[in-house]
């Protein structure tokens, strides 16, 4: 688990602009660094030591030293490879995995990525054929940027990195902040950073003579199994998420896990027998603080809790170190709680089990219920669509909301988790023109590849290209790494994929239970059911408990006059008026502070950008 960065061509002093790179992500290898340059390559490696302490320093070269690989990342299924290829003739000079994506890619080449069972970015330069060779695992846990710069490619774990390079220019991308004000991610392949792109997940490219080739080598493919029935299926969860844990866990360092009061966190920790967990909190209200039911968890499972309670002082101060971790803006206000987990894990050990990842595969978002059953719902589409639009001419609330949902298809009206901004909405707010696409323009080709599918399908696979690789898998990377930590997600597993995929709709997402004549919805019900049957019985009750994530009370502090004004000054800022109309964006402060409207989360969605832009294109002052 570490970092890299590398550049071809060469340029004057290209050792110490490497080491300036390498520098740049020192937080995600701590340990050790190394570089290798020849002609028309330079690699440069920070290392977090995990596996094969001793020797597993990179970048490492094959027996004839041809090719020079540079990995960030963990391969879990490595020995039973590696096996292979010692039987092949392979000779390897370290117990890494590293080392046997080197060795498997001189044997089988691109095919290689679907044998592997892991989360990986890796990069193998060929010597002779100057040929460069990179990959980004199945769904996107690790990331790989890259840009064409000039005369160089450019390419490493964070965006940061290549700011020293002399060919790259540092310029703002304005169709993504566009984007961003729907999305509250960056949700295209380019970048916040004009020409800097992220190679997708379950993607590899090729890089020679001055072309890149870019190709998906693997994909999702939802399709229902009838056969099984409700007990079989509940079997099959708990014996497959038990065999990724136990391979999530291979490490010659101490593992421990977060937790919440949620269902996910909760399965993981039980399941993975760690020592130690760890969770945060705000304040003493429940709802913001889950201290209190993860002590009485872990306790019920025999393991050491940490915790921390974070103050508001110590949230609001270190937002503009957590923008500059990110590398893009996100507006996620959980992220600065999981930075504040990931730290607090970090001074007890060097790796971490996470939830990530299981309500976008087994269906557990509450929005994912919606299209699952009214007497409305089998009325004609016609005459919902039709009711759908006069509802959108009237004020807005919640009932009428309900006929402007229902009168769209999920194409339409679903863009993801987050819907911060409409299009009408950023373009009366923002001051610049941008040629960015509207939301449908982005989600189509993924809603393309599932027609036919029922609603709630089509909502999970977006969310598993755009959601989870854009804000939940971003935040866990750079917030874990930005503390020398790895995160590992025992649910994001290829074998865990395959098998979710299978199951029908009816158990993998909703339930309906009647109690006293009202329709209960139960999300992720098959999986619940696993977590149940592997969780002690004191402990049970999780499975049924409602998501809460890491819970942030920004609506709360933004009504504060201390937090109100710092936002206020930022929105009445240089920065917020080169870009945004901020009479509108005082409104929008205003009236939630005045209680008219909640507008926490779009609020936020500016705040932190305008925090991000002042990190990296104002210089603004915080400890980098």
């Amino acid at each position: 688990m570490c970092g890299f960065v590398g550049f071809t061509n060469f340029i004057d002093n290209s050792n110490l602009v490497l080491e300036k790179m390498m520098n740049k992500i020192i937080h995600r290898g701590p340990d050790s660094g190394g570089t290798y340059i020849d002609e028309g390559i330079a690699l440069g490696f920070r290392r977090l030591s995990i596996i094969d302490l001793d020797q597993g320093d990179q970048p490492i070269l094959n027996e004839d030293g041809s090719k020079v690989l540079l990995f960030n990342g963990e391969i879990y299924n490595y020995q039973d490879i590696r096996e292979k290829l010692i039987k092949a003739g392979h000779k390897f000079k370290t117990n890494t995995d590293s080392e046997v994506l080197l060795h498997g890619y001189e044997e089988y080449g691109k095919k290689l990525l679907n044998m592997l069972r892991g989360m990986f970015a890796f990069v193998i330069w060929d010597k002779d054929t100057k040929e460069l060779f990179g990959a980004r695992d199945f769904f996107g846990i690790k990331p790989l940027y890259y840009s064409l710069s000039g005369e160089s490619f450019l390419f490493g774990s964070e965006i940061k990195s290549f700011l020293p390079h002399p060919h790259f220019k540092k310029i703002l991308n304005e169709d993504a902040l566009e984007n961003y004000l729907t999305f509250q991610y960056s949700p295209q392949n380019e970048t916040f950073f004009k020409n800097v792109f992220k190679l997708p997940a379950a993607h590899c490219f090729t890089y020679k003579n001055g072309k890149l080739d870019i190709e998906r080598y693997w994909e999702i493919n939802f399709e229902a199994d009838e056969k099984p029935g409700l007990d079989e299926w509940v079997n099959k969860i708990s014996d497959t998420f038990h065999d990724s844990v136990k391979a999530h866990k291979i490490a010659d360092v101490e593992v421990g896990s977060f937790l919440s009061s949620g269902v996910d966190s909760s399965y993981v920790a039980a399941v993975a027998d760690v020592d130690k967990t760890f969770t945060v909190g705000f304040g003493n209200d429940e709802k913001y603080n889950e201290i209190g039911w993860a002590k009485e968890f872990s306790k019920a499972i025999g393991k050491e809790n940490n915790s921390k309670v974070i103050t508001p002082e110590e949230y609001w101060g270190s937002l503009a170190k957590i923008q500059y971790h990110m590398d893009e803006p996100l507006a996620d206000p959980s992220a600065v709680a999981l930075y504040f987990v990931c730290n607090l894990a970090s001074q007890k050990l060097k790796v971490v089990l996470s939830g990530e990842g299981a309500d976008e595969i087994f269906g557990g978002y509450n929005v994912y219920s919606d299209p699952d059953g009214t007497v409305y719902d089998k009325l004609p589409r016609g005459l919902k669509r039709g009711v759908g639009k006069i509802a959108g001419k009237l004020p807005a609330h919640r009932g009428v909301n309900f006929f402007i949902r229902k009168g769209k298809d999920v194409e339409e009206r679903f863009i993801g988790n987050a819907y911060m901004f409409t299009p009408e909405e950023r373009k009366k707010l923002l001051k610049i023109k941008t040629n960015a696409p509207d939301p449908t323009v982005i989600t189509k080709p993924f809603y393309d590849k599932v027609k036919g599918k029922d609603d709630v399908t089509k909502m999970q696979y977006l969310d598993l290209h755009l959601w989870m690789t854009g804000d939940i898998l971003l935040k866990a990377d750079k917030m874990s790494m930005a503390n020398s930590l790895e995160l590992r997600v025992p649910f994001l597993d290829k074998e865990v994929m395959a098998l979710a995929e299978k199951i029908p709709r009816r158990y993998r997402v909703t339930h309906k239970e009647n109690t006293d004549s009202n329709t209960k919805y139960i999300t992720k019900y098959a999986m619940r059911l696993a977590a149940k049957k592997d969780t002690p019985p004191q402990t049970a009750k999780t499975a049924a408990k409602k998501k809460l994530g890491f819970p942030v009370p920004i609506r709360v502090w933004l009504k504060e006059d201390k937090y109100y004004n710092i936002v206020k000054e930022s929105f009445t800022g240089n920065a917020a008026q080169k870009f945004f109309n901020t009479d509108l964006l005082v409104k929008l402060l205003d009236d939630h502070k005045n209680g008219k409207a909640d507008n926490s989360r779009k609020i936020w969605t500016i705040y932190a950008f305008l925090i991000w832009y002042g990190v990296y294109f104002e210089d603004s002052e915080f400890v980098k």
